[in-house]
């Protein structure tokens, strides 16, 4: 039986544009995955972000949908396009000119998990590969189009607010010697991909809650980010990632001493963001 690809979580109404996705906090490996990987089923969990989902959870209380990803992102990654596909890993797949995402390993398909530690042996079957699309990216993302659709039907805009998490040491190419260390990274692919009115008032959440923001670097927001976002036709999606040290102790990959009071935080977070897409537009309650 094919495992979900992901949890709907719905609110009793929609009252609000504002769509919630953690496409990358799925943890449901499969034993014949985990069968073929030269990983253990801890090392495999690392480019995991895990217990997003868990942070993110009461948003449906808040008017807005959340869409989880069940599978885990190093069996289907579901923030990449669906023909990001890697030769080096993929039987009979050939690169269709320059990726650095495919050729660093990170394909829709991934080769690599964190710092780079290869997942399997050798290759794996284009069937393979092909039956991961269709099981679980074709899905998810039918389900996301549908989300935002439905956004634009009921409120005539959409925003999508996609959550994931970073290392710690993420930030330590780009941190400057005397500044304060950034805890949230927000990405518009540097304005493409959302209204600066709306990326405004996602960042302006953030600090009022006591975290220190920077945008787009080093993550400017990746597939879901440049596919989605259209902010001339009214769809804008913006990209959260968060460090991880502050909820989660990244080596044992467990909740850390500080989760609840960071969840009760990142919920308060996620009230305000909701209310940008109820306050631009009345027709919600109708």
């Amino acid at each position: 039986m094919v495992k979900p690809s992901f949890k709907l979580d719905l609110p009793q109404k929609r009252t609000t544009s504002v769509i919630f996705a953690s496409p990358h906090s799925g943890r449901n490996y499969p034993r014949s995955f985990l069968r073929k990987s030269v990983l253990d089923a801890q090392a495999i969990r690392s480019s995991e972000d895990a217990f997003v989902d868990l942070l993110f959870a009461d948003v449906p209380n808040f008017g807005a949908p959340f869409l989880c990803a069940q599978m885990p992102r190093a069996f289907v990654d579901l923030n990449r396009n669906s023909d990001e596909l890697d030769p080096a890993l993929i039987d009979g797949v050939r690169l269709a000119g320059y990726n650095p995402r495919v050729t660093s390993g990170l394909g829709v398909i991934p080769r690599v998990v964190s710092n780079g530690r290869a997942i399997y042996r050798g290759k794996i079957s284009k069937m393979d590969a092909e039956m991961r699309l269709c099981n679980h990216w074709h899905p998810y993302h039918t389900m996301l189009k549908d989300l935002i659709s439905e956004s634009h039907a009921l409120f005539g805009e959409a925003i999508l607010v996609d959550c994931h998490s970073m290392p710690h040491e993420a930030l330590d190419s780009v941190s400057r010697a005397g500044k304060p260390r950034a805890d949230i990274v927000l990405g518009d692919r540097f304005g493409t991909a959302a209204n600066r009115e709306i990326v405004d008032r996602i960042e302006a959440s953030f600090v009022s809650a006591g975290l220190k923001v920077v945008r787009n670097a080093p993550f400017a927001g990746a597939f879901t980010a440049q596919y989605y976002g259209r902010p001339a036709n009214g769809q804008h999606v913006v990209q959260i990632e968060m460090d991880r040290s502050l909820y989660m102790n990244e080596q044992r990959i467990t909740p850390n001493d500080n989760f609840q009071s960071f969840q009760a935080l990142i919920g308060s977070v996620a009230r305000d963001i909701s209310q940008i897409g109820a306050e631009k537009l009345p027709l919600a309650a109708e």
